[in-house]
């Protein structure tokens, strides 16, 4: 969807009625701080001091409490809660968030609301503390809620089901009603979320995660299994077959499938660079999906806004989040999708071409027509920077842990260390600037460096530059003195291919996350400058200028509406390649390994194929397969 299209979307969906009925439930977030705990008198044990806390809808609630968020203005829950104060503080959250409680029916007798406290101690989160796991549904309340749902029927445009725990209102009893009450609104959506009931609900769409879909299906799977991408598809197939209604399968990062008359459909998931919490995520999609498929848009299309919506909670930390309008349209519009993830994360699945190197990940059947081609420069074709994120990682590190550098311990050295080498691979690629300002939030994320003495990303670009640019000087001193030669310090047969091009009448463009003055002082002292007739581009100290990103607009622009030419690009991080595949070019991802200058490494070419690579190549020393495989003449 481009933007004025998701603009559209959401004012639909600012419009749609929609009831939610299920099991509403209240998150607790408890944050203990034990620099005031005490012993306590009665029982001799050390207090557990709560510093703040926090409430949230879970639950049913956390579906509609994600509807408001969306702009959706009427909403209306349908559930029950029990005669204590968390009922009252849930129906208090609903109102402040613009949710109908008014089909909200207490029940005071064998009924708790339903309640997950979850005590922190700084960001690790204790046992949990539940309530309402011994509750038990009258029928006499059962029969008031289907009632009150069978009168608001006829006047919302999507009903949907939620069912969160075992002890919730989905009795023997109230599904059978729920199911009576399904079949007397034929031309009504219903869409079912159920953790335990999905085989039941006769007549209503339905969503499940691809664990849920396989089990469903008849699969025996464990915890923690993976479920094939092959087996969600024929699980999807065949559980339309069964119910015959649509059905949303949601697979993590992985994405999604929509299952429905038209077939199965792959819906891509959402590459996320922060650190994520995925608790809530199946809501917030349901949310997304339902209200779209309310304002009367295709399953395919209410799941790609599902996505986004999920694809932005995840990113809301100690709370059960929510997606504004603006948020949806900032993800939606330019989104970076995950590829082929299966294949990225098993190699034995690859298909070369022709007893090459050469990995074939996507094939095209027409002769290709290259007219312009970006190359990234570090890893790509240089490898002057080789050892980069040796020198990025120990400094970032420092930069969070702070003060607390020398004296962290173990656990906590590793846990910093993990959350930095997770970062910078998710990050390579992209402008420096970008990666330092993900660092502010790394350091804020921790908290151990006083507010006051945290760096903005400016300050801390120039530490790690300082650091890079010694080693950098030091090999281009030893290319001067001839201690190290071309081929020393580039990827193999690099060179070769830039002539080739360059004398086929292919334009050259280099676009880099570099500082733009580093990249043409390097590209200029290893002899290739002059090929790039197209221009170098790199960094200018703007986090809103990625520079890989211009070029290809600025190609675009120069091409025009023509099919004369086409646009590559060549490099070995996500963002060119994510990049060139959003805007119709071929991709040809650099899986390389920088120490030894050829040869394969696996790390690349996963991140590589998710980004959207058409090709996987560990260099260029089969120059003439590749040649010949991009339909250029030597």
């Amino acid at each position: 969807m481009n933007k004025e299209q998701l603009q559209t979307v959401l004012k639909d969906i600012s419009a749609v009625k929609i009831a939610v009925i299920g099991d509403f439930c209240l998150d607790a977030y408890w944050f203990v701080d034990e620099s005031k705990s005490e012993i306590s008198i009665e029982t001799g044990q050390m207090t557990r001091p709560v510093k703040q806390q926090r409430y949230s809808l879970g639950g049913a609630g956390n579906v509609t409490n994600n509807l408001t968020a969306m702009g959706v203005k009427d909403v209306r829950a349908f559930g029950v809660l029990g005669a204590d104060p968390f009922g009252t503080e849930m129906v208090k959250v609903m109102k402040e968030n613009g949710i109908n409680p008014q089909n909200l029916i207490i029940q005071e007798d064998d009924w708790s609301t339903h309640v997950y406290t979850k005590p922190y101690v700084e960001d690790v989160e204790q046992n949990r503390i539940d309530f309402g796991n011994f509750n038990q549904l009258s029928t006499a309340t059962a029969d008031r809620l289907i009632q009150k749902l069978r009168d608001e029927v006829p006047v919302v445009d999507v009903i949907i089901i939620n069912q969160q725990v075992l002890s919730g209102i989905h009795t023997e009893y109230f599904r059978k009603e729920l199911v009576k009450a399904i079949q007397s609104f034929p031309e009504k959506i219903f869409i079912v979320d159920s953790r335990n009931y999905s085989d039941f609900y006769e007549g209503a769409y339905r969503k499940m995660n691809d664990m849920e879909a396989a089990v469903l299906y008849g699969l025996k799977k464990d915890a923690g299994d993976v479920v094939l991408h092959s087996e969600v598809k024929e699980a999807a197939t065949q559980l339309f077959k069964k119910y015959g209604k649509p059905l949303f399968i949601t697979r993590g990062e992985r994405g999604s499938l929509v299952a429905d008359e038209n077939g199965v459909t792959d819906i891509f998931g959402l590459m996320i660079i922060s650190k994520v919490d995925t608790v809530g995520a199946g809501d917030s999609y349901l949310a997304g999906a339902a209200s779209a498929l309310a304002a009367g848009y295709s399953m395919k299309e209410a799941a790609e806004v599902g996505s986004f919506v999920a694809g932005i909670t995840v990113q809301k930390l100690f709370q059960t989040g929510t997606a504004s309008p603006d948020e949806i349209l900032q993800i939606g519009v330019d989104p970076d999708y995950i590829y082929k993830p299966e294949l990225a994360e098993d190699i034995r699945h690859a298909v070369y071409w022709k007893d090459s190197e050469i990995e074939v990940v996507t094939e095209w059947f027409e002769p290709l027509g290259i007219s312009h081609a970006i190359f990234d420069h570090d890893g790509t074709i240089s490898t002057l920077r080789e050892g980069w994120e040796y020198i990025m990682q120990p400094m970032m590190i420092k930069a969070i842990l702070g003060a607390h550098f020398q004296i962290a311990d173990e656990a906590l050295y590793h846990k910093v260390q993990t959350r930095v080498v997770d970062f910078i691979d998710k990050t390579t690629g992209i402008q420096t600037l970008v990666q330092m300002k993900g660092l502010v939030e790394l350091v804020k994320e921790f908290g151990l460096v006083p507010e006051e003495q945290i760096l903005d990303e400016f300050g801390y670009k120039e530490i790690y530059n300082d650091e890079l640019l010694k080693m950098v000087r030091v090999r281009e001193a030893k290319l001067t003195k001839k201690e190290l030669t071309l081929e020393d310090v580039t990827l193999k047969n690099a060179v070769a291919l830039l002539e080739t091009l360059y004398n086929a009448g292919v334009t050259l463009y280099l676009a880099s996350g570099t500082d733009e003055v580093d990249v043409k002082n390097e590209a200029r002292i290893l002899g290739y400058d002059h090929l790039f007739k197209g221009g170098i581009y790199g960094a200018v100290g703007d986090v809103n200028k990625e520079a890989k990103k211009m070029v290809l607009d600025r190609i675009l622009n120069d091409i025009g509406d023509s099919s004369t030419g086409q646009v590559a690009a060549f490099g070995d991080g996500p963002v060119e390649i994510r990049e060139t595949r959003k805007r119709g070019g071929v991709t040809v991802g650099i899986a390389s390994n920088e120490v030894k200058r050829h040869s394969l490494n696996e790390s690349k070419r996963s991140r590589l194929i998710k980004a959207g690579a058409d090709l996987i190549i560990p260099d260029f020393s089969q120059l003439p397969q590749l040649l010949k495989l991009l339909n250029i003449q030597a």
